[in-house]
């Protein structure tokens, strides 16, 4: 394929590319940004060697450009990364080196991430530690950095439990007791908190949204002693 570069043409349809035409006949694609990076114009000659080695910055250009085409809606884990340039059927020796190139630049930090996924849900979906490490765990995190994200993390329990109960338990007001316990509980139990925050939360609210009765629960525990 060695030849002299004859033209360097914007393609039509996507402008971010060029044709590369050796000797006056089609030769290759490349990004406007490796050719440029390369240098090319009419009337260099490029050699097998040469043009291989552009065809590889091609292919790094292309898996870099997916990756952060797919950093940009929001943080990843690089597990995530991995497995979005995995299923682009992108080589593994590619995503390994796009992966360094991204750690490198800390457009891919698992700590980093971590700390958004949980203060995220904290702000937006509370949930208990049991199913936020969960969460985490299938986002690719160590258990480790998982450890060191939920112990220096302000996450506060017995507040987002409240948050997550308080609009459920208004449609439960007009249920009896222990329909309200079960109800309230099980959608507690199923955002992962713990039996000691589920049982505090749901005591406060029936004392909220049942004042009367649950003043007759106290009367007659006291009767009974």
């Amino acid at each position: 394929m060695a030849g002299v570069i004859t033209a360097v043409e914007v393609q039509a349809k996507r402008r971010n590319r060029v044709n590369v035409y050796l000797d006056r006949a089609f030769a290759f694609g490349l990004t406007n940004l490796v050719a440029e990076q390369a240098g090319l114009r009419p009337g260099l000659f490029l050699s097998d060697e040469q043009i291989q080695r552009l065809l590889s910055a091609e292919a790094m250009q292309q898996a870099l450009d997916t990756a952060l085409a797919f950093l940009s809606y929001r943080p990843r884990s690089e597990s995530e990364v991995r497995r979005n340039l995995s299923s682009k059927k992108i080589p593994e020796p590619l995503i390994d080196e796009v992966l360094a190139r991204l750690r490198a630049s800390g457009l891919i930090d698992d700590a980093a991430f971590a700390r958004y996924w949980a203060e995220n849900r904290e702000t937006f979906s509370p949930r208990g530690q049991r199913l936020l490490k969960a969460e985490l765990r299938q986002k690719g995190i160590s258990p480790d950095t998982i450890a060191e994200t939920l112990e220096a993390s302000e996450v506060d329990e017995l507040s987002g439990a409240y948050r997550v109960a308080e609009k459920k338990a208004r449609s439960l007001r007009n249920l009896d007791k222990r329909t309200f316990w079960q109800r309230l509980s099980a959608h507690l139990a199923r955002r992962g908190f713990d039996y000691e925050v589920i049982h505090e939360v749901v005591s406060r609210l029936w004392r909220e949204m049942a004042p009367d009765q649950a003043l007759a629960d106290r009367d007659s525990d006291s009767d009974t002693e």
